[in-house]
């Protein structure tokens, strides 16, 4: 969802990167690989840059004719072992103006030739539109108006989103979420391919000339990359350089007013240093998924747990069924994918022995529910939510044998997902081994965060329990 916040007296939107699963929007950002994870918080100087082309030196420039505006005096691009990225030419200082990239030099679905606009239908969604618009301008080639913008693009073999992991590669994460979320992804993506070929049917000169892979790929770009704005999901060229730092308050803003967007420097960068800027909250799974790379530590991780009934609790259906009654959702989405409503999405609690911060009140609700013997004390659990705010099982059990036992139940389900999580690392192939081949290495660093940084959720969640249990 798009906030409107307020800035300098111009009311600007406020856009998230562009994270699509299916149809509906939530973020975008751009490719980062995982050797970038190692520094992508710190400054990188220009010392380090192994080298800035001449071609990237002429980019700006055009982008300005194209735009006939400036669009930075402060920013260069840089490219190294990690990929081209933006440093401070010049001393910026915090809330300085730092870009403004024109809407009419951004790349969305309205730049598609109209009769080919008019044949694509509502189930065809504006990613899938954009990554078209990117496979007609590489048709064109040299002859593209924009030319030094899409040469400019990762190519396929640059790119780790999940989507383009082997089979082998997704045995790493098989027994987490993220597994499931690639695969739906991948299949939302055949379906807007097929879907584009039968609309197109009428064009075979362009349709008879994209392959799947290439729609993929393209599709890949976007999500990646695309911001969305009142003119729609958008390539901005330049300010999609900039690379991320979960920590900076930089956003990418838009002004209607001014037909434009730009990023306001959050602090103050010495010449040479690596410019950053947010795509959002996410945890490593969803950068993984969308923007093919992950964090060594990310403060935004978090794990979604699916709690299981007691084993032959004659009560297990009547529980599900008066806990789903008591749910405004039954189920839960993330990322393409409806997880039951016995899943939850856990969060680190920073301390053992505090309030719990991070495992939700709903989930400690559910183990209660769990907890009960008997028909009465469901039954109880109804008549004190009717008499109180409605919700079930919110508050501490009055039995605190019965509170503990609840909690044990969490607790000896997150012991058994730590250690699966601890198997799983250790099955990850050693970086070194003959079989391992820089792409392979780099998927499987990002593996190690993402799994490194989950089971460090489930400890900490296992450790307030511990604590709760022991001194309730």
């Amino acid at each position: 969802m798009l906030l409107g916040t307020r800035f300098t007296n111009v009311w600007r939107w406020w856009t998230s990167p562009t994270i699509y699963t299916s149809h509906s929007f939530q973020l975008n950002a751009r490719f980062l690989t995982s050797s970038q994870l190692e520094i992508s918080s710190s400054s990188l100087l220009v010392d380090n840059v192994l080298s800035t082309t001449e071609t990237d030196d002429v980019f700006l420039p055009w982008l300005e004719r194209k735009s006939n505006t400036m669009i930075s005096s402060v920013l260069s691009i840089g490219k190294s072992d990690i990929g081209r990225f933006l440093f401070a030419s010049e001393t910026i200082r915090a809330g300085d103006c730092i870009l403004k990239v024109p809407f009419n030099v951004q790349i969305s679905p309205d730049m598609l030739p109209s009769p080919i606009r008019d044949l694509l239908g509502d189930e065809i969604g504006n990613v899938a539109k954009v990554a078209l618009v990117i496979l007609l301008e590489q048709k064109l080639g040299s002859d593209s108006k924009w030319a030094p913008y899409i040469i400019r693009l990762p190519k396929p073999w640059e790119m780790h989103n999940t989507i383009f992991w082997s089979e082998r590669e997704l045995e790493m994460i098989r027994k987490i979420s993220l597994f499931e979320e690639s695969l739906n992804q991948r299949s939302q993506i055949e379906r807007e391919f097929l879907a584009i070929k039968q609309a197109l049917e009428t064009f075979p000169e362009i349709i008879d000339s994209i392959n799947f892979d290439d729609f993929m790929h393209a599709y890949a770009l976007v999500t990646s990359r695309a911001w969305r704005s009142t003119k729609g999901d958008s390539l901005i060229p330049f300010a999609d350089f900039l690379n991320h730092d979960g920590a900076s308050k930089s956003l990418v803003l838009n002004d209607d007013d001014k037909q434009l967007s730009e990023v306001i420097a959050d602090r103050d960068y010495a010449p040479g240093e690596h410019v950053l800027i947010r795509y959002g909250k996410y945890s490593n799974a969803t950068l993984m998924l969308d923007f093919g790379f992950a964090l060594p530590y990310n403060i935004h991780d978090q794990v979604l747990v699916q709690v299981k009934t007691v084993e032959d609790d004659p009560l297990a259906r009547r529980k599900l069924e008066l806990w789903q009654r008591s749910c405004t959702s039954t189920t839960k989405y993330v990322n393409g994918i409806y997880f039951p409503g016995n899943s939850f999405t856990i969060r680190e609690v920073k301390s053992a022995t505090g309030k719990g911060r991070g495992l939700p009140q709903s989930l400690r609700a559910f183990a209660r529910i769990l907890s009960c013997t008997s028909p009465q004390e469901l039954n109880d659990l109804c008549t004190e939510a009717a008499n109180g705010d409605g919700r079930l099982a919110r508050i501490p059990l009055k039995n605190l044998n019965r509170e503990v036992e609840a909690h044990q139940i969490l607790l000896s389900q997150f012991k058994q997902h730590v250690e699966e999580y601890e198997a799983s690392i250790e099955a990850l192939w050693p970086v070194d081994s003959p079989c391992s081949c820089k792409k392979m290495a780099q998927r499987r660093l990002m593996a190690q965060h993402l799994l490194t940084g989950e089971l460090r959720i489930l400890k900490s969640a296992t450790a307030w329990l511990n604590n709760y249990c022991d001194t309730i």
